[in-house]
């Protein structure tokens, strides 16, 4: 499974929930997947959905689940502790670690080699951290939903993109539609 598998298959999950998706090819693919207003997709910040969907859910209290890559957490380490020290828990990381920077023609990250998203977040402090493969994602993703914990889920999958159109929404429509939802 590539991480557009993963998209389509936790869809459903999603559609009641606050999603921060990060830039790129993963946005992307989101919104020609399932595009909802309760979806917010970075467009330029490259690191910064795990920073994001973490402020969201400190601010309120439905579920938000940021879903990041290996290459932009490794982008924004310091994402990780501050996480670890600001425990929010309706808030759900899901980093699609596929071993590369996918959006930018699946160069490998370091988390394709040695380094180890899921050691590193335990080693922060992060407390509830759960590594699964691809297939079970969802399922992993509807647990941590249910057990209302932080939670960082590193989800193993297949490097690898299928070819999306670009997000055409104006980003102050993206924003306002999301404001919108989260007040609603």
């Amino acid at each position: 499974m590539i991480r557009s598998d993963i998209l389509k298959d936790i869809a459903p999950i999603l559609r009641d929930q606050l999603v921060i998706c990060n830039i790129g090819l993963p946005s992307q693919e989101l919104h020609l997947i399932d595009d909802q207003p309760t979806n917010f997709y970075m467009l330029g910040t490259m690191g910064l959905s795990s920073s994001i969907g973490l402020g969201v859910a400190l601010t309120q209290d439905k579920t938000v689940i940021s879903i990041d890559g290996d290459g932009s957490v490794l982008t924004n380490f310091g994402t990780l502790p501050t996480i670890a020290n600001n425990v929010a828990d309706n808030y759900i990381l899901l980093i699609i670690d596929n071993g590369s920077y996918g959006s930018t023609g699946d160069q490998p990250t370091y988390a394709g080699q040695k380094t180890s998203l899921t050691a590193v977040a335990k080693a922060c402090g992060c407390e509830n951290v759960i590594e699964c493969q691809a297939e079970d994602t969802g399922k992993t993703l509807q647990a941590a939903i249910d057990s209302k914990q932080m939670t960082i889920i590193v989800a193993k999958c297949e490097s690898g993109n299928i070819k999306v159109p670009v997000i055409t929404k104006d980003p102050v429509v993206i924003r306002d539609r999301f404001m919108t939802a989260v007040k609603a």
